[in-house]
């Protein structure tokens, strides 16, 4: 009898250790997708794409795009001062590098056909959450946010 409790506390203990090992690694698999490792993105296109960053301040708010066309990029800085209602934007051009990785260099040299003498660089790590497309800025966390994904909602 002893026996038979024995190999039915086992099977038990097996069968909740699997519903375990199920939920550890669903977890686990999210928590990949927030920091960005182990996709598998390479097939994804980001060829005449938009990605859109708006930072909101006590003073003015800041939105900033990055529209991507094959290895040329256009970033597009608008501030809005919130004491005058009155915008500002700067639009600069440039040219993308994008690693096996799915890392994402910008360098964007123009300003409004300008050339300027320290350009706007900006090293971003392409990944993916919940079926929608992001760039985070490796440096500050920055998360931009697909338009197309983003104008869905």
């Amino acid at each position: 009898m002893k026996k038979i409790l024995i190999g039915i506390f086992l099977l038990a203990t097996l069968v909740s250790v699997k519903a375990q090992y199920g939920t550890i690694n669903e977890i686990l698999t999210q928590l990949e997708e927030r920091k960005g490792i182990n996709q598998q993105l390479g097939n994804v296109s980001i060829d005449n794409k938009k990605f859109v960053f708006i930072k909101d301040a006590e003073d003015h708010t800041e939105r900033d795009f990055i529209v991507i066309k094959g290895n040329k990029v256009t970033y597009v800085e608008v501030f809005d001062d919130k004491a005058t209602g009155e915008s500002s934007s700067n639009v600069f051009s440039g040219d993308i590098v994008r690693s096996k990785k799915n890392i994402i260099s910008l360098r964007a040299d123009m300003l409004e056909n300008q050339k300027v003498p320290i350009p706007v660089t900006k090293t971003l790590l392409l990944t993916k959450q919940k079926e929608i497309l992001y760039l985070i800025d490796v440096n500050t966390k920055d998360r931009w946010i697909d338009e197309e994904s983003y104008s869905k909602k």
